[in-house]
Order: C-alpha cells, then sequence, then structure tokens
C-alpha cells in the first residue's frame, strides 16, 4: 500500500506518465496550484511553506523507496522534484518585499519564472548538472531541480535589483 501512495506521489499524481515532457507538465501544473493558492484561495504563505516542507521531506523518503528497486535512479516518471524546484522561485516571489502582487503582474512574473526553471532544468549549468550527473539517489534526484530553482531566484533577483 505504501509503494503505491509513494509511486502517486512521485510522480506527482501521475503526472509523470505522461508521455511528452512530464517535467514541463508537472511545473505547469505546480505553477498553476500555486498561483490559485496564493491568488484566488489567498493561502497564508506560511501554510503553503509548511505544505512545501512536507513536500520536500516526503519526496527524499519517497524517492528513495522507488528508485530502490529500480536500475535507473533518475528516471523520468519521477516529476515530485520538478514541483519542488518550480515551487521554491514561486513562494519567494510571493513573499518578496512584504507586499501583496497584483493579479497581472503575478501572471507576468509565473510565467517567467515557469520558463527560466524549464531552462535550468533542461541546460543543466554547474551545480544543477553535478547534482543530476554524480549524485544517484533521492537527495540528487530532488536537489538538482532545487539548484534551478534557485538559479531563477538569482535571476529575479538581479532584476529587481537593476529595476
Amino acid at each position: 500500500m505504501i509503494n503505491k501512495i509513494n509511486l502517486f506521489f512521485v510522480t506527482f499524481f501521475g503526472i509523470g506518465y505522461v508521455k511528452f515532457a512530464p517535467g514541463t507538465f508537472a511545473s505547469i501544473i505546480t505553477s498553476i496550484l500555486l498561483f490559485i493558492s496564493f491568488h484566488i484561495l489567498e493561502i497564508s504563505s506560511n501554510i503553503v511553506l509548511i505544505f512545501l516542507f512536507f513536500i520536500f521531506f516526503y519526496s527524499l523518503y519517497a524517492v528513495n523507496s522507488y528508485i530502490k528497486k529500480i536500475s535507473n535512479k533518475d528516471p523520468k516518471e519521477i516529476v515530485i522534484d520538478e514541483v519542488i524546484g518550480q515551487s521554491i522561485p514561486i513562494y519567494l516571489y510571493e513573499i518578496s518585499h512584504g507586499t501583496s502582487k497584483q493579479f497581472d503582474d503575478a501572471l507576468l512574473f509565473y510565467a517567467i519564472i515557469f520558463m527560466l526553471f524549464r531552462l535550468f532544468d533542461i541546460i543543466k549549468p554547474f551545480p544543477v548538472n553535478y547534482f543530476d550527473k554524480k549524485i544517484k539517489n533521492s537527495f540528487g534526484v530532488i536537489f538538482d531541480d532545487i539548484c534551478a530553482g534557485l538559479y531563477v531566484v538569482l535571476i529575479l533577483v538581479v532584476y529587481m535589483v537593476l529595476k
């Protein structure tokens, strides 16, 4: 039973089984869910943060449990790492400057964040590529996407400073 729950979780409710670009679909759906959470349901950023921490820590266990049984240590159906990586810059954008974000501005920034995250996740600049190629466990699977998300944060910080 727990193996089925872990599989459901690491594939982000089956999105990992999409034939074409499952990571991109997981990132899009993550962006949509976070946009709804922050701008339509107006869920507290603290509640979202607690939820994201739960996803991160449970992912370490669930991904480890899943890849233990297979030879490929970073299979494409595991997309919970994209959920985590995409969530980092969105969450930090939402809490930046302690101000509420306007609906239209947020839509634009979510689109930019999505595209930048996918870019860094695909081209894998250092250290993203290091974690992707060298660390063959749940930490490596997840942390390369965290690094890609942090690259997006860096780009946004530079933009905000120069603006």
